[in-house]
């Protein structure tokens, strides 16, 4: 009796311990069983008290640990039964239709309590859902629903169901037209943190429906360029875009979705489409934007942060000023945060990119592969990259441009005067930079900006990597050339330092290395037409080409001409100077172009008379090299002049500049020659008082040479007081000099006096006055 009233009294208290109560007696009653049997056994031992107290302690344990279990989760119910958010979600979700709104305490009272969560911390995908689909319902009326979309911010994800019955309720057609735009804009901004793609792509037709309204357009194409794949493409689309297009004009978000059509289908749209657009769609997410920004700063939610690198908050209301948060480099993310899957619309596998680790396992799911939710993560990313290169996608190319595009414009041409974060800015130029030497190939959004940004830019802001784009940018059409590259750099190039000026010289040359190099890799077999970018829309022919090479060669010879005049023939600028002259010497044998242009004056003289032996041995190497690709382009005979005519001005400039040379090193005749540049009278030479001018720029008495020639006269006669170094020009002893000066590294003053004099060793006597030079 006693044990039964003390079971009913742990009843009235609870289940849970009536139970627990129950198997402790139960499990007394066993051991009291097992002890009788094992007392009557003879052979068997009995159990000692440490063993059986130790099995009743595991026992006691393990049920104290579930009857805890039991009690969390109970207490959890109770307090989700309780908890304010729950009870108002679940009003919203059962509140029926006609319920009215003013004087409603209820609604207003539950509406603050979701708008308060959502602000703090987000809301879960499943109030998302109950939200959404009150407003769109228009249970309640038309009042309630603008502010129930500017209070949906989601914790994590967004369900594509709930979108997809949101925009199945904007054809019932009570909405206000204000509101279903709004809702779009909602949709565009939250677009990567939608759950999955393929409902809302299943509906492709339907929503392209709504693309007639004009009010609705430019949101509708933005969301149908976000969804749009080949299967999508069809002739009635292209037509309807058309005659959109001749109603309301060429309209950038009508342009770019056609432009997308035609990457897909180019010969369904045959419409020309501009290669340089300014940006069609703009960025939708101001009602959203400062309370993004804030739930990701508190919560440093791995999904959320995934948009907020879109996102910045003002200073100002009415300021153009921004903080930047354009410039760091998305996390690769896939846009479905599964594992990878069969795609029910296409019956495919997909395998997200973030979830291949290498070049093989990419190499094996080429044809699966899912882009991830930012394309700005693909800079973060070899494998991402290595897909890039491999696979040419268009479209992920088109929405990497949109995104790198609207990334550089906002930090750097739309800051007005706001401090430039120089070590953030620094990073993403330079993954940019890394980006596109892995490519080998610039991105169409950057020249675009650089061509904006020269007309500001200080010529010292993060020059290094400024420079380092500028190089990368494609051919640009000779008519362009001036206005877009030419006026800016050129204010830049006579208003900065001479280490600016060394900088912009080396960014030309690599300019020029890499236009040659598109033009050896892409040029077609007959020569006439020349693709120089796989990514680009730049078509022009070989002369087309020609004429863009030599106005970028004139170019950089006036301003080396003048800038060397400016800094006194500055050794580190004549240096830059012949760099690129060595690129330009060669365009026809190294890179098959059929150019030859020379330098002009004011870089030939400032090399052949400068201090440096290391100046004239370049000089003399140039030379050398424009006289073998006169040469085989001349012996190449009709086949050559078929494909290009050099021009006798060229011929005659090159044998003058031939002449000054020999009579200059050679024959000590440097003031003597009838066609020279610089016209000296006797009367003035005589005047400086400079014995044997002629002679000073010989090999013997040149400034780049005489420690060279002073050198050679104590091996020769180590006896000798008084140094005289026109005992050097005996025949023999003359062409020992030569040797020994050939012998010192100067490789281009030896290919070039075998080539052009009629010079031989020193078996041979010879008077060295009385050279013979070779013109072509």
């Amino acid at each position: 009796m006693e044990h039964t009233a003390h079971v009913q009294t742990k009843r009235s208290r609870g289940g849970f311990e009536f139970c627990l109560n129950d198997e402790r007696s139960t499990t007394a009653q066993s051991f009291s069983s097992s002890n009788v049997d094992m007392a009557t056994n003879a052979n068997l031992s009995e159990p000692s008290d440490s063993e059986q107290s130790s099995l009743n302690d595991g026992n006691l344990s393990s049920q104290s640990s579930n009857r805890s279990l039991r009690v969390a989760e109970k207490e959890r119910r109770k307090n989700e039964a309780e908890d304010p958010f729950v009870l108002a979600l679940k009003y919203f979700a059962d509140v029926e239709a006609g319920t009215p709104v003013y004087g409603n305490d209820e609604v207003e009272r539950n509406l603050v309590l979701v708008e308060k969560v959502a602000y703090h911390k987000g809301l879960p995908p499943e109030a998302v859902s109950v939200m959404l689909e009150f407003a769109m319902s228009l249970r309640m009326g038309t009042t309630l629903c603008p502010r129930v979309l500017k209070c949906l911010i989601p914790a994590t994800m967004v369900p594509q169901k709930a979108v997809v019955r949101a925009v199945v309720w904007l054809s019932v057609g009570k909405i206000p037209i204000s509101t279903q735009v709004l809702f779009l804009k909602w949709v565009l901004t939250m677009f990567d943190l939608i759950d999955g793609k393929e409902q809302l792509r299943a509906i492709y037709g339907f929503i392209f429906s709504f693309i007639t309204d004009e009010n609705l357009c430019p949101f509708i194409c933005h969301l149908l360029y976000l969804l749009t794949r080949k299967e999508n493409v069809r002739v009635y689309r292209v037509r309807k875009l058309l005659e959109l297009q001749s109603k309301l004009g060429r309209q950038p978000f009508l342009l770019h979705l056609l432009s997308l059509y035609k990457v897909f289908c180019p010969e369904l749209v045959t419409l020309s489409i501009p290669s340089r657009m300014r940006s069609g769609f703009r960025n939708h997410n101001l009602p959203w934007k400062s309370t993004l920004i804030r739930m990701v700063k508190r919560n440093d939610s791995q999904v959320a942060s995934s948009i907020s690198l879109a996102l910045s908050v003002k200073d100002k209301a009415g300021s153009r000023k921004r903080k930047h948060n354009h410039l760091q480099i998305p996390a690769l993310h896939s846009v479905v945060n599964k594992p990878a899957q069969a795609d029910p619309s296409s019956i495919r596998k997909v395998v997200p990119l973030l979830q291949l680790n290498s070049f093989a396992q990419l190499l094996e799911n080429m044809h699966h592969v899912e882009l991830p939710a930012q394309m700005g993560s693909l800079l973060g990313s070899s494998v991402a990259l290595q897909y890039l290169d491999c696979v040419q996608d268009e479209s992920a190319l088109l929405r990497l441009n949109f995104w790198l595009g609207y990334a550089l414009h906002e930090e750097f041409l739309f800051c007005d005067g706001v401090t430039h974060n120089s070590e953030e800015s620094l990073q993403f130029l330079n993954k940019l930079l890394s980006t596109q030497h892995f490519l080998q190939e610039g991105f169409s959004s950057s020249e675009v900006f650089l061509y904006k940004f020269l007309n500001i830019w200080d010529g010292s802001f993060l020059r290094p990597q400024i420079l380092g784009l500028l190089s990368n940018i494609p051919v640009v059409p000779s008519s362009q050339i001036g206005q877009l590259l030419f006026q800016p750099l050129m204010q830049l190039f006579f208003t900065s330092s001479i280490f600016f000026k060394c900088g912009l010289i080396d960014c030309l040359n690599n300019m020029l290395l890499r236009w040659l190099t598109w033009h050896s890799v892409y040029a077609l077999e007959d020569d006439l037409d020349i693709s120089l970018n796989s990514h680009t829309s730049v078509n022009m022919t070989l002369s087309g080409f020609k004429d863009s090479v030599i106005e970028l060669i004139h170019f950089v010879g006036r301003l080396a001409s003048v800038g060397l005049q400016l800094e006194g023939c500055h050794t580190l600028l004549l240096s830059f100077v012949l760099d690129f002259y060595e690129t330009v010497c060669d365009t026809f044998l190294k890179y098959g172009l059929p150019l030859v242009v020379m330098p002009p004056a004011g870089v030939f003289y400032p090399a052949l008379l400068a201090t440096d032996p290391v100046s004239v041995d370049r000089l003399a190497y140039i030379m050398y090299r424009y006289k073998v690709n006169l040469t085989s382009a001349k012996s190449q005979g009709t086949v050559a002049e078929q494909a290009f005519h050099i021009s006798r001005q060229t011929f005659r400039e090159f044998n003058h500049y031939i002449i000054i040379m020999v009579n200059c090193l050679w024959n000590s005749r440097m003031f003597q020659t009838s066609n020279l540049d610089m016209k000296l009278g006797e009367e003035l030479l005589l005047r400086s008082k400079v014995p044997q001018c002629g002679a000073r720029f010989s090999f013997i008495h040149h400034p780049a040479f005489m420690s060279y020639a002073i050198d050679f006269h104590q091996r020769c006669w180590p006896g000798r007081k008084d140094v005289d170094l026109d005992s050097i020009k005996d025949p023999k002893s003359w062409n020992w000099y030569l040797e020994y000066l050939f012998t010192q590294g100067w490789d281009g003053l030896q290919q070039f006096v075998q080539s052009n004099v009629s010079w031989k060793t020193a078996a041979e006597v010879r008077c060295p006055d009385v050279p013979s030079s070779q013109e072509s």
